[in-house]
């Protein structure tokens, strides 16, 4: 009787150490885990960079892109971070001065030296891809074409970065990329949404790309494509006008309204009272018109403006032949085009020419569309000179033609109606990045978008924590009870000192 009383006078100090060493070991199991939570938390921010050049016909841009460092090239998300416009015209034309086309790029370059971290310049790819205003240098000028890229070839080459190479792209892939950046900023691609169409415009070409239900390759095999990404397959078409962006559109417009070699011609896609004298030889300078340079004619004509918005139209519609169509369906000049379907996102020119309008808006009637430009186009040119004294003339000049021929462009080449046209949403940036194929040429080349979906963990990184912290703090509250128990047990149930 008297070891059993000596026992429990004891157990209670003995269930307070017990305790004391499982507070000890909970407190001991939570530091773990806290350990372990530290150890892979991640680290600063590192990234890698890249640098696309987009010479395009009227002018040159520099593109700075950046993604994680510690991703796999298929799972880090890729921005824009800077870009530069570079000054003067596009590298086409420096046909007669090779190295000045290379010269011109030196202070757009010295801009990316300044927003890339020397420590990456090296392993930083830099690319350059010529689209149709090199396009027409080829077909005029092959020689010349071959010596400008060789300038500009020469003058990357000499930059810090990891330069691989200047191309001209075909027209499909330049619309193919476009559609690709387009998606892929809008995080269409890698959550398998429906995709959005892009319509691509510039000086000297045109792009529409959208995904097709109707996928029939033996009505026009070159516009179809077929692309497996992110673990989705689509059925692209694309197509390419060479010759059909607003600058070289406005040639062609001209060129049929100057083939009896006139002297002076009355324009309805210019303001009343504008007038400019051009020269026959410099409108004819260009593979899309050339063939059309009248037998005789003057050194200049005098161009004036009528400002008539319905005969700018009718004018613009006499560069498209709809005569011609061996297809179920085309869109102009005997160009298959399967039926529009889906949202479409409308970049580059259609921009800038429907911001400066204020058209933007393609939800508006139709009707008020064209009211607002046969307003703009009646306008008196001195009146507008002097609402708009900043603008560039040739380019204030020109935004009723290129206003009319979008709208041509879009509803009689393209066949949107008053209904898909609603579809159709203007945009300059997506997350802060350009809308362009610049973006959609880089992911490809550095296989940045992978044809089956990219693993990812099971948990992501805030549950992961969470279930370690839930499963410390679970482990500790049982090994509570399990000695409180064995304490207990051994109260109850003393042993006999011999």
């Amino acid at each position: 009787m008297s070891e059993q009383r000596e026992m429990k006078e004891a157990s209670p100090g003995y269930r307070t150490v017990t305790i004391f060493v499982a507070g000890i070991a909970v407190i001991a199991l939570v530091a773990l885990v806290t350990v372990g939570v530290l150890q892979n938390k991640p680290l600063p921010q590192k990234y890698k960079y890249g640098i696309v050049m987009d010479a395009g016909s009227s002018h040159t841009a520099l593109y700075i892109y950046r993604w994680p460092a510690e991703k796999d090239n298929n799972t880090g998300r890729v921005t824009q971070t800077d870009s530069c416009r570079v000054d003067g015209p596009g590298i086409s034309s420096y046909a007669s001065n090779p190295r000045g086309a290379g010269d011109s790029l030196g202070e757009c370059m010295m801009k990316a030296r300044q927003a890339v971290p020397s420590s990456r310049h090296g392993e930083t790819p830099l690319y350059l891809g010529a689209t149709a205003g090199m396009r027409l240098l080829n077909i005029e000028n092959a020689s010349a074409s071959d010596a400008v890229f060789q300038a500009v070839e020469a003058a990357l080459h000499s930059s810090p970065f990891s330069f691989r190479g200047a191309r001209l792209l075909g027209g499909e892939e330049e619309g193919a990329f476009g559609w690709v950046t387009v998606n892929y900023l809008d995080d269409r691609l890698t959550q398998g949404q429906e995709t959005t169409g892009a319509l691509d415009l510039g000086g000297a070409s045109t792009q529409i790309s959208f995904v097709s239900a109707r996928f029939d390759r033996t009505e026009s095999p070159d516009n179809l494509m077929t692309f497996r990404l992110y673990g989705n397959d689509y059925n692209l078409y694309t197509h390419s006008y060479l010759c059909y962006g607003k600058d070289q559109a406005l040639r062609k417009m001209l060129a049929l309204q100057t083939e009896s070699g006139p002297t002076s011609l009355s324009d309805p896609c210019f303001h009343p009272g504008y007038i400019r004298t051009r020269d026959y030889s410099e409108l004819y300078a260009s593979p899309c018109v050339a063939g059309r340079k009248p037998q005789t004619s003057p050194r200049n004509f005098t161009l004036r403006g009528t400002g008539d918005f319905d005969s700018c139209r009718a004018a613009v519609k006499k560069i498209f032949d709809f005569s011609q169509c061996k297809y179920s369906r085309c869109s102009f000049n005997g160009v298959f085009q399967p039926e529009l379907q889906g949202s479409f996102g409308a970049f580059s020119a259609y921009y800038f020419v429907l911001d400066f309008l204020n058209l933007t808006d393609t939800m508006a009637p139709m009707e008020t569309i064209k009211n607002k430009l046969r307003e703009y186009c009646a306008t008196p040119w001195a009146d507008m000179q002097r609402q708009h004294p900043s603008i560039k003339v040739k380019y204030l000049a020109e935004y009723c033609f290129s206003g009319t021929y979008i709208l041509t462009l879009l509803t009689e080449g393209y066949n949107f109606t008053a209904d898909t046209f609603k579809e159709i949403t203007i945009i300059r940036k997506i997350k802060g990045s350009d809308a362009g194929w610049t973006l959609g040429y880089m992911l490809n080349l550095t296989n940045m978008i992978p044809a089956e979906a990219p693993d990812a963990p099971p948990l992501p990184h805030a549950g992961y924590v969470s279930v370690m912290v839930l499963t410390g703090l679970l482990l500790g509250v049982l090994l509570l009870v399990i000695t409180y128990t064995l304490s207990k047990t051994q109260c109850s149930n003393p042993h006999k000192i011999v």
